[in-house]
Protein backbone atom coordinates (compact mmCIF):
# COMPACT_ATOMS: atom_id res chain seq x y z
CA UNK A 1 0.00 0.00 0.00
CA UNK A 2 1.70 3.49 -0.84
CA UNK A 3 2.15 6.03 2.12
CA UNK A 4 -0.62 8.39 0.64
CA UNK A 5 -3.14 5.38 0.81
CA UNK A 6 -2.57 4.46 4.45
CA UNK A 7 -4.82 5.72 7.04
CA UNK A 8 -2.93 8.20 9.43
CA UNK A 9 0.40 7.92 7.74
CA UNK A 10 2.04 10.19 10.19
CA UNK A 11 4.75 9.53 12.51
CA UNK A 12 2.57 8.57 15.92
CA UNK A 13 4.77 10.20 18.51
CA UNK A 14 6.17 13.81 17.09
CA UNK A 15 8.58 13.59 20.62
CA UNK A 16 10.28 10.59 20.08
CA UNK A 17 10.65 10.07 15.84
CA UNK A 18 13.54 8.07 14.13
CA UNK A 19 13.34 8.27 10.13
CA UNK A 20 14.19 4.40 9.94
CA UNK A 21 10.51 3.45 10.59
CA UNK A 22 7.54 1.83 9.18
CA UNK A 23 3.89 3.14 9.46
CA UNK A 24 1.48 -0.63 9.32
CA UNK A 25 -2.00 1.16 9.39
CA UNK A 26 -4.03 -0.32 6.47
CA UNK A 27 -5.15 -3.63 5.28
CA UNK A 28 -4.88 -6.36 8.14
CA UNK A 29 -6.39 -9.96 8.12
CA UNK A 30 -8.91 -10.44 10.65
CA UNK A 31 -11.06 -12.30 12.72
CA UNK A 32 -13.65 -12.05 15.52
CA UNK A 33 -13.47 -14.84 18.39
CA UNK A 34 -16.43 -14.46 20.01
CA UNK A 35 -15.68 -17.80 22.74
CA UNK A 36 -12.09 -16.56 22.61
CA UNK A 37 -11.28 -19.88 21.59
CA UNK A 38 -8.70 -18.96 18.63
CA UNK A 39 -5.55 -19.17 20.93
CA UNK A 40 -6.70 -23.31 21.60
CA UNK A 41 -7.88 -23.55 17.54
CA UNK A 42 -4.26 -22.20 16.48
CA UNK A 43 -5.06 -19.51 15.15
CA UNK A 44 -1.37 -17.98 15.98
CA UNK A 45 -0.06 -20.72 13.76
CA UNK A 46 -2.58 -20.37 11.10
CA UNK A 47 -1.56 -18.45 8.02
CA UNK A 48 -4.69 -16.46 7.37
CA UNK A 49 -8.03 -15.45 8.78
CA UNK A 50 -11.48 -15.18 7.44
CA UNK A 51 -11.75 -11.70 7.37
CA UNK A 52 -9.92 -7.92 6.92
CA UNK A 53 -9.77 -4.79 8.59
CA UNK A 54 -8.15 -1.31 8.32
CA UNK A 55 -5.95 -0.59 10.83
CA UNK A 56 -5.45 1.51 13.01
CA UNK A 57 -9.63 1.67 13.08
CA UNK A 58 -11.26 -0.52 15.60
CA UNK A 59 -14.11 -3.10 14.56
CA UNK A 60 -17.02 -1.11 15.75
CA UNK A 61 -15.93 1.49 13.45
CA UNK A 62 -17.33 2.46 9.58
CA UNK A 63 -13.77 3.56 8.61
CA UNK A 64 -12.37 -0.15 9.60
CA UNK A 65 -14.84 -1.73 6.78
CA UNK A 66 -16.08 -4.37 9.97
CA UNK A 67 -18.80 -2.12 11.75
CA UNK A 68 -19.88 -4.72 14.20
CA UNK A 69 -21.62 -2.76 16.82
CA UNK A 70 -22.13 -6.33 19.18
CA UNK A 71 -19.85 -7.55 21.59
CA UNK A 72 -16.47 -9.10 20.76
CA UNK A 73 -14.47 -11.11 23.40
CA UNK A 74 -11.80 -11.43 21.32
CA UNK A 75 -10.41 -10.39 17.94
CA UNK A 76 -7.18 -11.59 16.00
CA UNK A 77 -5.49 -9.62 13.35
CA UNK A 78 -2.75 -10.90 11.04
CA UNK A 79 -0.21 -9.41 8.54
CA UNK A 80 2.51 -10.64 6.44
CA UNK A 81 6.07 -8.17 6.82
CA UNK A 82 9.23 -8.67 4.88
CA UNK A 83 12.91 -7.49 6.03
CA UNK A 84 15.97 -7.94 4.02
CA UNK A 85 19.92 -8.93 5.24
CA UNK A 86 20.66 -5.17 5.86
CA UNK A 87 17.19 -4.96 8.04
CA UNK A 88 18.70 -7.59 10.43
CA UNK A 89 22.45 -7.38 10.28
CA UNK A 90 23.54 -5.23 13.44
CA UNK A 91 20.07 -3.87 14.44
CA UNK A 92 17.11 -4.49 16.35
CA UNK A 93 13.47 -4.04 15.38
CA UNK A 94 11.21 -2.67 17.84
CA UNK A 95 7.08 -3.27 17.31
CA UNK A 96 5.05 -0.66 18.71
CA UNK A 97 1.21 -0.46 19.18
CA UNK A 98 0.01 2.74 19.90
CA UNK A 99 -3.21 1.30 21.65
CA UNK A 100 -4.92 -1.68 22.16
CA UNK A 101 -8.26 -2.98 24.10
CA UNK A 102 -7.24 -5.05 26.23
CA UNK A 103 -4.89 -7.63 26.96
CA UNK A 104 -2.84 -8.12 23.93
CA UNK A 105 -0.59 -10.89 22.34
CA UNK A 106 1.81 -10.68 19.99
CA UNK A 107 3.12 -13.38 18.09
CA UNK A 108 6.11 -13.64 15.63
CA UNK A 109 6.34 -16.61 13.02
CA UNK A 110 4.30 -18.82 15.62
CA UNK A 111 5.96 -17.42 18.57
CA UNK A 112 5.20 -14.86 21.43
CA UNK A 113 7.20 -11.91 21.37
CA UNK A 114 6.68 -11.07 25.02
CA UNK A 115 4.23 -11.08 27.89
CA UNK A 116 1.00 -10.22 27.54
CA UNK A 117 0.06 -5.97 27.30
CA UNK A 118 -2.69 -5.15 29.76
CA UNK A 119 -4.61 -2.12 29.51
CA UNK A 120 -6.51 -0.60 26.97
CA UNK A 121 -5.17 3.36 26.28
CA UNK A 122 -1.27 3.76 26.20
CA UNK A 123 1.58 2.59 23.74
CA UNK A 124 3.80 -0.67 23.91
CA UNK A 125 6.40 -2.35 22.33
CA UNK A 126 8.44 -5.52 21.93
CA UNK A 127 12.05 -5.94 20.70
CA UNK A 128 11.27 -8.79 17.84
CA UNK A 129 14.26 -9.04 16.08
CA UNK A 130 15.79 -12.79 17.21
CA UNK A 131 12.22 -14.06 15.73
CA UNK A 132 12.58 -12.63 13.19
CA UNK A 133 14.16 -14.36 9.40
CA UNK A 134 15.15 -12.91 6.54
CA UNK A 135 12.29 -12.69 3.73
CA UNK A 136 8.66 -12.74 4.85
CA UNK A 137 7.13 -12.89 8.84
CA UNK A 138 3.81 -13.28 10.00
CA UNK A 139 2.89 -11.13 12.28
CA UNK A 140 -0.30 -12.21 14.85
CA UNK A 141 -1.91 -10.37 17.55
CA UNK A 142 -4.82 -10.85 19.44
CA UNK A 143 -7.00 -8.70 21.83
CA UNK A 144 -8.80 -10.21 24.78
CA UNK A 145 -11.59 -7.66 25.86
CA UNK A 146 -14.31 -8.19 28.30
CA UNK A 147 -15.51 -4.82 28.38
CA UNK A 148 -18.10 -6.23 31.17
CA UNK A 149 -15.34 -7.57 33.09
CA UNK A 150 -15.14 -5.34 37.18
CA UNK A 151 -11.08 -6.18 37.12
CA UNK A 152 -11.33 -4.02 33.61
CA UNK A 153 -11.37 -0.11 33.17
CA UNK A 154 -13.69 0.91 30.00
CA UNK A 155 -13.76 4.40 30.23
CA UNK A 156 -17.12 5.13 28.06
CA UNK A 157 -17.89 2.26 26.56
CA UNK A 158 -21.41 0.59 27.25
CA UNK A 159 -22.24 -2.10 29.21
CA UNK A 160 -25.10 -3.02 27.68
CA UNK A 161 -25.85 -3.62 23.77
CA UNK A 162 -26.67 -0.34 22.74
CA UNK A 163 -25.12 3.09 23.85
CA UNK A 164 -27.39 4.66 26.21
CA UNK A 165 -27.02 8.36 28.62
CA UNK A 166 -23.33 9.40 28.56
CA UNK A 167 -21.91 5.38 27.60
CA UNK A 168 -20.76 5.16 23.75
CA UNK A 169 -20.19 2.79 21.32
CA UNK A 170 -17.24 0.02 22.24
CA UNK A 171 -14.13 -0.17 20.96
CA UNK A 172 -12.11 -3.60 20.74
CA UNK A 173 -9.17 -4.42 19.98
CA UNK A 174 -5.85 -2.09 18.19
CA UNK A 175 -7.42 1.68 17.82
CA UNK A 176 -3.99 3.73 17.57
CA UNK A 177 -1.05 3.20 14.69
CA UNK A 178 1.22 0.08 14.84
CA UNK A 179 4.51 0.66 13.30
CA UNK A 180 8.19 -0.61 13.71
CA UNK A 181 11.36 0.94 14.02
CA UNK A 182 15.11 -0.48 13.11
CA UNK A 183 17.40 1.06 15.32
CA UNK A 184 21.11 0.02 16.26
CA UNK A 185 22.09 -2.92 18.97
CA UNK A 186 22.79 0.46 20.93
CA UNK A 187 20.15 2.91 21.41
CA UNK A 188 17.86 5.41 23.29
CA UNK A 189 14.88 3.60 25.20
CA UNK A 190 13.81 6.63 26.72
CA UNK A 191 14.31 9.90 27.67
CA UNK A 192 12.76 12.45 30.42
CA UNK A 193 12.82 16.05 29.84
CA UNK A 194 12.62 18.82 32.41
CA UNK A 195 12.74 22.27 31.37
CA UNK A 196 13.88 24.59 34.18
CA UNK A 197 12.09 28.23 33.50
CA UNK A 198 14.40 30.24 36.38
CA UNK A 199 17.57 28.89 35.05
CA UNK A 200 16.95 28.88 31.29
CA UNK A 201 17.69 25.27 31.38
CA UNK A 202 16.97 21.81 30.40
CA UNK A 203 17.65 18.21 31.72
CA UNK A 204 17.72 15.10 30.22
CA UNK A 205 17.59 11.95 32.02
CA UNK A 206 18.33 9.42 29.45
CA UNK A 207 17.08 5.30 29.72
CA UNK A 208 19.43 3.34 27.46
CA UNK A 209 19.96 -0.09 26.04
CA UNK A 210 24.17 -1.33 24.81
CA UNK A 211 27.11 1.36 25.46
CA UNK A 212 28.16 4.49 23.58
CA UNK A 213 28.34 8.67 23.95
CA UNK A 214 25.24 10.51 24.58
CA UNK A 215 24.81 13.74 23.21
CA UNK A 216 22.19 16.52 22.63
CA UNK A 217 21.94 19.42 20.41
CA UNK A 218 18.90 21.85 21.09
CA UNK A 219 17.41 24.37 18.54
CA UNK A 220 15.24 27.24 18.34
CA UNK A 221 13.63 28.09 14.66
CA UNK A 222 16.68 26.55 13.36
CA UNK A 223 18.95 28.38 15.51
CA UNK A 224 21.31 26.05 17.80
CA UNK A 225 20.71 27.12 21.29
CA UNK A 226 22.25 24.78 23.57
CA UNK A 227 24.31 21.29 23.60
CA UNK A 228 25.88 18.89 25.63
CA UNK A 229 27.51 15.34 25.74
CA UNK A 230 28.86 12.44 27.91
CA UNK A 231 30.87 10.19 26.89
CA UNK A 232 31.03 5.57 27.35
CA UNK A 233 27.89 5.72 29.24
CA UNK A 234 25.58 2.84 29.62
CA UNK A 235 21.74 2.06 31.46
CA UNK A 236 21.13 5.65 31.87
CA UNK A 237 22.27 8.70 31.44
CA UNK A 238 21.88 12.59 32.42
CA UNK A 239 22.58 15.82 30.82
CA UNK A 240 22.39 19.49 31.88
CA UNK A 241 21.65 22.40 28.89
CA UNK A 242 22.06 25.91 29.31
CA UNK A 243 20.07 27.27 26.48
CA UNK A 244 21.32 30.61 24.95
CA UNK A 245 17.75 31.94 24.03
CA UNK A 246 14.65 32.23 26.70
CA UNK A 247 11.39 31.62 24.89
CA UNK A 248 8.18 30.66 26.91
CA UNK A 249 5.39 28.40 26.88
CA UNK A 250 2.36 30.21 27.39
CA UNK A 251 -1.27 29.87 26.47
CA UNK A 252 -1.44 30.87 22.48
CA UNK A 253 1.85 30.49 21.74
CA UNK A 254 3.85 27.10 21.94
CA UNK A 255 7.55 28.42 21.29
CA UNK A 256 8.50 24.61 21.02
CA UNK A 257 12.53 24.13 21.30
CA UNK A 258 13.40 21.30 19.13
CA UNK A 259 16.30 18.60 20.04
CA UNK A 260 18.02 16.15 18.34
CA UNK A 261 19.40 13.26 21.00
CA UNK A 262 22.39 10.54 19.77
CA UNK A 263 23.46 7.48 21.42
CA UNK A 264 26.37 5.70 19.43
CA UNK A 265 24.69 5.55 15.76
CA UNK A 266 20.79 6.03 17.35
CA UNK A 267 19.61 9.74 16.44
CA UNK A 268 16.15 10.56 18.29
CA UNK A 269 14.06 13.90 16.94
CA UNK A 270 12.11 15.47 20.15
CA UNK A 271 11.20 18.73 21.40
CA UNK A 272 10.42 20.39 24.67
CA UNK A 273 8.47 23.86 26.23
CA UNK A 274 10.22 25.68 28.27
CA UNK A 275 7.67 26.21 31.17
CA UNK A 276 6.47 25.96 34.71
CA UNK A 277 3.17 25.01 36.59
CA UNK A 278 2.60 25.14 40.40
CA UNK A 279 0.08 25.72 42.55
CA UNK A 280 -0.07 28.80 45.28
CA UNK A 281 -2.85 29.13 47.73
CA UNK A 282 -5.94 29.01 45.92
CA UNK A 283 -4.51 29.79 42.41
CA UNK A 284 -2.61 27.99 39.77
CA UNK A 285 0.20 29.53 38.52
CA UNK A 286 1.73 29.11 35.03
CA UNK A 287 5.08 30.61 34.31
CA UNK A 288 4.76 32.40 37.96
CA UNK A 289 1.27 33.64 36.87
CA UNK A 290 -2.06 33.01 38.36
CA UNK A 291 -3.91 31.48 35.39
CA UNK A 292 -7.87 30.43 35.38
CA UNK A 293 -8.30 27.48 33.91
CA UNK A 294 -11.07 28.17 30.93
CA UNK A 295 -11.32 24.32 29.98
CA UNK A 296 -13.78 22.11 28.00
CA UNK A 297 -14.66 18.53 28.61
CA UNK A 298 -13.07 16.49 25.12
CA UNK A 299 -13.71 12.71 25.26
CA UNK A 300 -12.44 12.50 21.76
CA UNK A 301 -15.38 10.82 19.82
CA UNK A 302 -15.77 10.34 16.11
CA UNK A 303 -18.88 9.69 14.04
CA UNK A 304 -17.05 7.15 11.89
CA UNK A 305 -13.39 6.12 13.80
CA UNK A 306 -15.83 6.07 17.69
CA UNK A 307 -11.98 7.05 19.48
CA UNK A 308 -9.71 7.14 17.17
CA UNK A 309 -9.39 10.45 14.74
CA UNK A 310 -9.96 9.67 11.21
CA UNK A 311 -7.00 12.27 10.05
CA UNK A 312 -4.83 14.31 11.71
CA UNK A 313 -6.66 17.15 10.78
CA UNK A 314 -9.38 16.09 13.04
CA UNK A 315 -7.39 16.35 16.04
CA UNK A 316 -6.33 19.91 14.80
CA UNK A 317 -9.81 20.96 14.76
CA UNK A 318 -11.01 20.06 17.86
CA UNK A 319 -8.46 22.24 19.37
CA UNK A 320 -9.39 25.31 17.21
CA UNK A 321 -13.01 24.36 18.31
CA UNK A 322 -11.89 24.94 21.87
CA UNK A 323 -10.24 28.17 21.38
CA UNK A 324 -12.84 29.43 18.87
CA UNK A 325 -14.94 29.39 21.98
CA UNK A 326 -13.25 30.76 24.06
CA UNK A 327 -11.42 27.67 26.54
CA UNK A 328 -7.72 27.73 26.98
CA UNK A 329 -7.48 24.18 27.53
CA UNK A 330 -9.40 20.99 27.96
CA UNK A 331 -9.75 18.01 30.20
CA UNK A 332 -9.34 14.78 28.53
CA UNK A 333 -12.31 12.96 29.54
CA UNK A 334 -11.92 8.92 29.90
CA UNK A 335 -9.51 8.03 27.78
CA UNK A 336 -5.83 8.46 27.17
CA UNK A 337 -5.42 11.01 23.90
CA UNK A 338 -2.65 9.74 21.39
CA UNK A 339 0.16 11.71 21.35
CA UNK A 340 -0.07 13.41 18.13
CA UNK A 341 -3.12 15.22 19.53
CA UNK A 342 -0.93 16.21 22.58
CA UNK A 343 1.80 17.76 20.19
CA UNK A 344 -0.51 19.62 18.68
CA UNK A 345 -1.70 21.25 22.18
CA UNK A 346 1.92 21.75 22.57
CA UNK A 347 2.50 23.72 19.67
CA UNK A 348 -0.69 25.78 19.82
CA UNK A 349 -0.69 26.81 23.38
CA UNK A 350 -3.42 24.67 24.43
CA UNK A 351 -3.52 23.21 28.32
CA UNK A 352 -4.70 19.59 28.83
CA UNK A 353 -5.62 17.49 32.07
CA UNK A 354 -4.29 13.71 31.68
CA UNK A 355 -7.01 11.29 32.69
CA UNK A 356 -7.69 7.63 32.61
CA UNK A 357 -10.71 5.51 31.52
CA UNK A 358 -11.50 4.26 34.45
CA UNK A 359 -14.67 3.42 35.10
CA UNK A 360 -16.04 -0.38 34.92
CA UNK A 361 -13.59 -1.34 37.31
CA UNK A 362 -14.57 -2.33 40.69
CA UNK A 363 -12.87 0.11 43.30
CA UNK A 364 -13.80 -1.99 46.15
CA UNK A 365 -11.39 -4.78 45.32
CA UNK A 366 -7.99 -3.72 45.92
CA UNK A 367 -6.30 -6.90 43.41
CA UNK A 368 -7.50 -4.42 40.89
CA UNK A 369 -4.51 -2.22 41.02
CA UNK A 370 -2.89 -4.79 39.35
CA UNK A 371 -4.32 -3.98 36.48
CA UNK A 372 -5.12 -0.67 36.79
CA UNK A 373 -1.60 0.91 38.29
CA UNK A 374 1.06 -0.21 35.07
CA UNK A 375 -1.10 1.25 32.16
CA UNK A 376 -2.03 4.52 33.84
CA UNK A 377 2.06 5.03 34.75
CA UNK A 378 2.54 3.95 31.28
CA UNK A 379 0.74 6.98 29.92
CA UNK A 380 2.03 9.49 33.15
CA UNK A 381 5.82 8.18 31.93
CA UNK A 382 5.08 8.44 27.87
CA UNK A 383 3.31 11.49 28.10
CA UNK A 384 5.41 13.21 30.66
CA UNK A 385 7.77 15.58 28.45
CA UNK A 386 4.28 17.32 26.79
CA UNK A 387 4.90 20.90 28.17
CA UNK A 388 0.35 21.05 27.12
CA UNK A 389 -0.26 18.44 30.23
CA UNK A 390 -0.81 20.91 33.11
CA UNK A 391 -2.44 18.21 35.51
CA UNK A 392 -3.59 14.54 35.80
CA UNK A 393 -6.54 13.34 37.00
CA UNK A 394 -6.51 9.08 36.99
CA UNK A 395 -9.94 8.80 38.45
CA UNK A 396 -13.25 10.25 37.35
CA UNK A 397 -16.72 10.08 40.07
CA UNK A 398 -15.63 6.86 41.39
CA UNK A 399 -19.00 5.55 42.26
CA UNK A 400 -19.90 2.67 44.78
CA UNK A 401 -19.67 -0.23 42.40
CA UNK A 402 -22.05 -2.66 41.52
CA UNK A 403 -25.64 -3.58 41.95
CA UNK A 404 -24.45 -4.37 45.70
CA UNK A 405 -23.12 -0.58 45.96
CA UNK A 406 -20.21 -1.86 47.16
CA UNK A 407 -18.08 1.40 48.13
CA UNK A 408 -14.80 2.64 46.92
CA UNK A 409 -11.92 1.40 49.06
CA UNK A 410 -9.87 4.91 49.62
CA UNK A 411 -6.20 2.60 49.58
CA UNK A 412 -7.20 2.34 45.27
CA UNK A 413 -7.34 5.77 45.33
CA UNK A 414 -4.11 6.68 47.30
CA UNK A 415 -2.07 4.59 45.72
CA UNK A 416 -2.79 5.49 42.51
CA UNK A 417 -2.35 8.72 43.46
CA UNK A 418 0.81 8.64 45.79
CA UNK A 419 2.62 6.69 42.36
CA UNK A 420 1.71 9.04 39.93
CA UNK A 421 3.42 12.21 42.37
CA UNK A 422 6.37 9.49 42.70
CA UNK A 423 6.72 9.51 39.03
CA UNK A 424 5.68 12.99 38.10
CA UNK A 425 5.89 15.59 41.12
CA UNK A 426 6.24 18.78 38.92
CA UNK A 427 2.12 18.52 38.46
CA UNK A 428 -0.44 18.74 40.30
CA UNK A 429 -2.71 15.69 40.65
CA UNK A 430 -6.52 15.49 41.15
CA UNK A 431 -7.09 11.96 42.44
CA UNK A 432 -10.74 11.33 41.62
CA UNK A 433 -12.32 13.97 39.92
CA UNK A 434 -15.86 14.91 41.26
CA UNK A 435 -15.32 11.69 44.24
CA UNK A 436 -14.36 10.73 46.39
CA UNK A 437 -11.70 12.64 47.12
CA UNK A 438 -8.66 11.00 49.18
CA UNK A 439 -5.69 12.70 49.40
CA UNK A 440 -5.53 15.56 46.30
CA UNK A 441 -3.13 18.27 44.87
CA UNK A 442 -6.96 20.08 43.69
CA UNK A 443 -10.11 19.55 45.67
CA UNK A 444 -12.46 19.36 42.39
CA UNK A 445 -16.20 19.47 42.51
CA UNK A 446 -18.89 18.31 39.62
CA UNK A 447 -22.15 19.74 39.46
CA UNK A 448 -25.00 20.34 37.07
CA UNK A 449 -27.64 22.05 38.91
CA UNK A 450 -29.31 24.28 35.95
CA UNK A 451 -30.64 26.96 37.91
CA UNK A 452 -28.12 29.00 37.98
CA UNK A 453 -29.26 31.32 40.75
CA UNK A 454 -29.05 28.43 43.10
CA UNK A 455 -25.97 27.33 41.63
CA UNK A 456 -23.97 30.66 42.89
CA UNK A 457 -25.58 31.15 46.08
CA UNK A 458 -24.16 27.27 46.77
CA UNK A 459 -20.50 27.82 45.60
CA UNK A 460 -20.37 31.72 46.96
CA UNK A 461 -20.35 30.01 50.28
CA UNK A 462 -16.60 28.73 49.47
CA UNK A 463 -15.46 32.99 49.51
CA UNK A 464 -18.57 34.09 52.27
CA UNK A 465 -18.52 31.58 54.41
CA UNK A 466 -15.06 29.67 54.06
CA UNK A 467 -17.25 26.56 53.41
CA UNK A 468 -17.40 24.47 50.05
CA UNK A 469 -20.85 23.02 49.08
CA UNK A 470 -20.52 19.54 47.82
CA UNK A 471 -23.26 17.81 46.30
CA UNK A 472 -22.18 14.17 47.00
CA UNK A 473 -21.99 14.94 51.00
CA UNK A 474 -19.55 15.59 53.05
CA UNK A 475 -19.36 12.25 54.70
CA UNK A 476 -17.16 10.78 52.37
CA UNK A 477 -15.18 13.21 51.22
CA UNK A 478 -13.91 16.45 53.19
CA UNK A 479 -12.72 19.87 51.98
CA UNK A 480 -9.48 20.79 53.96
CA UNK A 481 -8.91 23.92 52.25
CA UNK A 482 -7.19 22.91 48.98
CA UNK A 483 -7.52 24.67 45.85
CA UNK A 484 -11.00 24.33 44.35
CA UNK A 485 -12.14 23.91 40.68
CA UNK A 486 -15.86 22.98 39.04
CA UNK A 487 -14.01 20.11 36.62
CA UNK A 488 -17.59 19.55 35.35
CA UNK A 489 -20.99 21.67 34.92
CA UNK A 490 -23.39 23.05 32.73
CA UNK A 491 -24.63 20.26 29.77
CA UNK A 492 -26.73 22.20 29.00
CA UNK A 493 -29.37 20.12 26.41
CA UNK A 494 -31.01 22.55 23.79
CA UNK A 495 -33.56 21.91 21.82
CA UNK A 496 -35.41 23.92 19.20
CA UNK A 497 -38.27 22.42 16.86
CA UNK A 498 -36.47 21.70 13.62
CA UNK A 499 -32.57 20.54 15.71
CA UNK A 500 -33.60 17.27 15.93
CA UNK A 501 -33.01 17.05 20.09
CA UNK A 502 -36.26 16.11 21.75
CA UNK A 503 -35.50 15.23 25.14
CA UNK A 504 -36.45 11.81 26.41
CA UNK A 505 -37.12 10.50 23.26
CA UNK A 506 -35.09 7.23 21.22
CA UNK A 507 -32.61 7.93 23.85
CA UNK A 508 -31.64 12.28 23.14
CA UNK A 509 -30.06 12.50 26.76
CA UNK A 510 -28.47 15.90 28.72
CA UNK A 511 -28.09 16.75 32.28
CA UNK A 512 -31.27 17.89 33.55
CA UNK A 513 -33.74 20.81 31.71
CA UNK A 514 -32.99 21.30 28.11
CA UNK A 515 -33.01 25.36 26.95
CA UNK A 516 -35.75 26.17 24.82
CA UNK A 517 -34.01 29.17 22.50
CA UNK A 518 -30.93 30.62 21.81
CA UNK A 519 -31.85 32.90 24.32
CA UNK A 520 -32.54 30.89 27.25
CA UNK A 521 -29.28 28.71 26.07
CA UNK A 522 -26.92 32.11 26.04
CA UNK A 523 -28.61 33.16 29.36
CA UNK A 524 -28.08 30.07 30.94
CA UNK A 525 -24.78 29.55 30.18
CA UNK A 526 -23.43 32.86 31.00
CA UNK A 527 -24.99 33.02 34.78
CA UNK A 528 -23.41 29.58 35.21
CA UNK A 529 -20.04 30.25 33.90
CA UNK A 530 -19.69 33.81 35.78
CA UNK A 531 -20.49 32.40 39.07
CA UNK A 532 -17.40 30.69 39.18
CA UNK A 533 -15.41 32.95 37.27
CA UNK A 534 -16.52 35.83 39.90
CA UNK A 535 -15.50 33.18 42.89
CA UNK A 536 -12.39 34.70 44.24
CA UNK A 537 -11.36 31.69 45.42
CA UNK A 538 -12.51 29.08 42.31
CA UNK A 539 -9.27 28.50 39.76
CA UNK A 540 -11.06 26.85 37.11
CA UNK A 541 -13.43 25.70 35.53
CA UNK A 542 -14.39 22.76 32.81
CA UNK A 543 -17.64 22.91 30.86
CA UNK A 544 -19.10 19.92 29.45
CA UNK A 545 -18.75 19.56 26.65
CA UNK A 546 -16.94 20.31 23.75
CA UNK A 547 -19.29 18.42 21.31
CA UNK A 548 -22.07 16.32 20.63
CA UNK A 549 -21.33 12.65 21.63
CA UNK A 550 -23.46 10.22 19.96
CA UNK A 551 -26.68 10.43 21.83
CA UNK A 552 -25.66 12.77 24.49
CA UNK A 553 -26.52 15.84 23.03
CA UNK A 554 -24.73 19.01 25.08
CA UNK A 555 -21.88 20.02 23.03
CA UNK A 556 -21.49 23.40 21.83
CA UNK A 557 -20.39 21.89 18.57
CA UNK A 558 -22.18 18.89 16.47
CA UNK A 559 -20.98 15.77 16.72
CA UNK A 560 -20.33 14.58 12.71
CA UNK A 561 -18.65 17.54 11.44
CA UNK A 562 -18.15 19.72 14.38
CA UNK A 563 -20.00 22.68 13.03
CA UNK A 564 -20.81 25.14 16.02
CA UNK A 565 -24.53 25.31 17.27
CA UNK A 566 -24.14 28.68 18.32
CA UNK A 567 -22.83 31.71 17.55
CA UNK A 568 -18.97 31.22 18.94
CA UNK A 569 -18.77 34.69 19.75
CA UNK A 570 -21.08 34.91 22.49
CA UNK A 571 -19.61 31.84 23.88
CA UNK A 572 -16.23 33.24 23.58
CA UNK A 573 -16.95 36.84 24.75
CA UNK A 574 -18.34 34.90 28.60
CA UNK A 575 -15.64 32.46 28.73
CA UNK A 576 -13.18 35.28 28.55
CA UNK A 577 -14.27 37.59 30.79
CA UNK A 578 -11.60 38.02 33.51
CA UNK A 579 -11.64 35.74 36.63
CA UNK A 580 -11.29 37.34 39.97
CA UNK A 581 -8.83 34.74 41.20
CA UNK A 582 -6.22 36.33 38.22
CA UNK A 583 -6.50 39.84 39.53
Amino acid sequence: MNTYQIPRPEHPNPQWERKNWVNLNGEWLFEMDRGASGENRGLQNADTLSGKITLPFCPESSLSGVGCKDFMLQVWYKKVLTFTEDDLSGKRVIFHIGGADYETKVWVNGTLAGLPHIGGYTSFEYDITKLLNVGENIITISCYDDTRSPMQPRGKQSEVYESKACDYTRNTGIWQTVWYEIVPESYIKYARIIPDLENVSVSINTELCGRGDLSAEVFYEGRKVGEASKKNLSVTGELEIKLSEKHIWELGHGRLYDLILRFGSDEVKSYFGLRKVEMQGMKFMLNGKSVFQRLVLDQGYYIDGVITAPTEDDLIRDIQCGLDAGFNGARLHQKVFEPRYLYHCDRMGYMVWGEYGNWGIDYSNLAGVANYLPDWLSAVKRDFNHPSIIGWMPFNETWDYGPQAKRCDPRFINIIYSQTKILDPTRPCVDASGNYHVVTDIFDVHDYEQNYTLFKEHYDRLYKENDLYDRVGKVRQCWNGEPVMVSEYGGIGFQLENNGFAQGRKGNWSYGKAAFSFEEFYERYEALTTAILDNPMMCGFCYTQLTDVEQEKNGLFNFADRSPKFDMAVISRINKKKAAIEE
